[in-house]
């Protein structure tokens, strides 16, 4: 049986970070779902962030791209149509030196730019100097091109374990999970994509879409979605945003 272990958040004045270790056993489907190999979360050590236990009704809307240039534009056309001015993109910074004008468009749209490392593989199938050596040269990349240094990481695929997270907190970065996944890299339809995001969202989520080619149906999804949870009164911040002021504690979920 499958199981996770939560960390959740409560809403503090200071910046605290807090997180999970979510993992299962589920092999690997696609280059684009996640590898999460078990380990404690009682263990002492660094955690991924999974979602915060926020008392506002926020939601940080998050973006993974890690190759081709079409969906890119009418993801960014819908959030700036809706008002959306929050949002953190994780940009692969293999990517990023193929579309240099692309990122900089994303950064002068003002969205928040986390690294998705260099390579797009799994960080778990590599040796700790590889995955150390993938983030640096994904962060002096992505630090050149936007003249900014990204301080989030969102593991290629997801994909990660405790030595990815030792690895990423050596070199300053937080990892950023996510709770609420759109699932839309799998194409599986337009309301397949918007029932993903907008059911058992909850206050303090942090949501997955694609903004790579493969994600082919988001960016018809994704005005519905933001529609459907601007009605339910929720508004979009960055993880910066959604991660300040919070306080750590654990639950375990079957």
């Amino acid at each position: 049986m499958n199981f996770i272990w939560v960390w959740h958040a409560k809403t503090l004045k200071r910046y605290m970070i807090i997180g999970i270790a979510a993992f299962f056993t589920a092999g690997i489907l696609y280059v684009e779902t996640p590898l999460l190999p078990v380990f404690s979360p009682n263990e002492e050590g660094p955690v991924a962030i999974h979602r915060v236990e926020a008392e506002r009704p926020e939601l940080a809307l998050t973006f993974d791209i890690s190759w081709g240039e079409q969906q890119l534009a009418p993801i960014l056309e819908t959030l700036q149509h809706k008002n959306v001015e929050h949002a953190t993109f994780f940009v692969s910074a293999a990517w990023a030196e193929r579309h240099p004008d692309l990122l900089q468009t994303i950064v002068d749209a003002g969205y928040e730019i986390g690294s998705h490392g260099y390579r797009h593989e799994h960080y778990t199938r590599w040796e700790e100097d590889q995955i150390k050596k993938d983030i640096q040269q994904a962060h002096s990349v992505l630090s050149e091109l936007t003249e900014e240094a990204p301080k989030l990481l969102r593991p290629p695929n997801g994909s990660f374990d405790k030595r990815v997270l030792e690895v990423a907190e050596s070199l300053n970065y937080d990892v950023i999970h996510w709770s609420i996944h759109s699932h839309d890299w799998e194409n599986p339809g337009v309301e397949a994509i918007v029932e993903n995001t907008t059911t058992n969202v909850t206050n303090g989520d942090i949501i997955l879409f694609h903004a790579s080619d493969s994600a082919k149906q988001t960016p018809e999804a994704l005005p519905i979605a933001l529609d459907k949870l601007e009605s339910e009164g929720y508004s979009f911040v960055t993880i910066s945003q959604l991660l300040t002021g919070v306080e750590m504690n654990a639950k375990e979920v079957d």
